[in-house]
């Protein structure tokens, strides 16, 4: 192996290195077209291209965060002159915590690092979800812009996986507002339910990418879930169509 070689590897490997930093971070974050949130928190551990953190409010694999924080500026792929590193971040991996031994933590992101710049559907749908592209580049990770036709597909694919049974299951949908609590709740029963969503009754008007807790008095089950749509039936009752977050409902 020449002298070249080993130092191409050597960086290679000190670039993905993860480092041990505590270090606080602002995420924001465009739930929906009329929904937003901040919160504060601070990093598990960072490499150049992306970071582990946790957060009082849901998230899930695919979306968008901005993050701004004091990088240390040998870590930086961008804004080396500035005090404060601001690069929008895609969710990567969610695992689901307890918040009452986890000081309040709902959630812990893994998150790859995309860019300064978010992509340009983003403005108009910012609950649009996305993957990482292939690149032969270095640097930051860059995203897949799925098309409407693509998600169809794999929305379909998912149906076929999971049996959805028409049972009328009494749940509480709780929704989870700006400060990591709940804004709203509302007592209901489900159209149907599959370990990984449901359709709810409801009279709750709430766009596509916001989060809910859906639980169960009868069975003490509780999962985070994201609103994929709503959409009124021709009995005149609004249903969310619900996909359930880190966890599966225990059929």
């Amino acid at each position: 192996m020449t002298d070249r070689v080993k130092e191409s590897e050597e960086k290679s490997r000190r670039q993905r290195e993860r480092f041990a930093l505590a270090l606080p971070v602002r995420v924001h974050c465009r739930e929906s077209a009329d929904h937003e949130w901040h919160e504060m928190s601070h990093l598990k551990d960072v490499t150049p291209f992306g970071a582990r953190l946790r957060l009082k409010r849901p998230t899930e694999e695919g979306r968008l965060l901005h993050l701004t924080l004091a990088m240390p500026r040998q870590l930086r792929c961008f804004d080396h002159a500035e005090d404060q590193y601001r690069i929008w971040s895609l969710v990567r991996n969610v695992r689901i915590l307890d918040p009452g031994t986890e000081r309040g933590a709902l959630v812990e992101l893994g998150v790859a690092f995309v860019g300064k710049h978010p992509p340009r559907t983003f403005a108009n749908d910012p609950a649009r979800r996305y993957d990482i592209a292939p690149t032969t580049s270095a640097s930051l990770w860059a995203v897949h812009e799925e098309s409407d036709d693509v998600l169809s597909e794999a929305d379909v694919s998912e149906k076929r996986k999971e049996t959805r049974h028409t049972i009328p299951i009494e749940v509480t949908l709780e929704v989870f507002a700006e400060n990591g609590g709940f804004s709203e709740s509302e007592s209901t029963v489900t159209e149907n339910i599959s370990r990984i969503g449901a359709s709810v009754f409801t009279t709750l008007d709430l766009e596509p990418g916001r989060f809910v807790r859906v639980s169960s008095p009868q069975s003490g089950a509780a999962v985070v879930a994201v609103v994929r749509t709503r959409k009124v039936g021709s009995d005149g009752i609004a249903r969310l169509h619900l996909q359930f977050v880190g966890d599966e409902w225990p059929l």
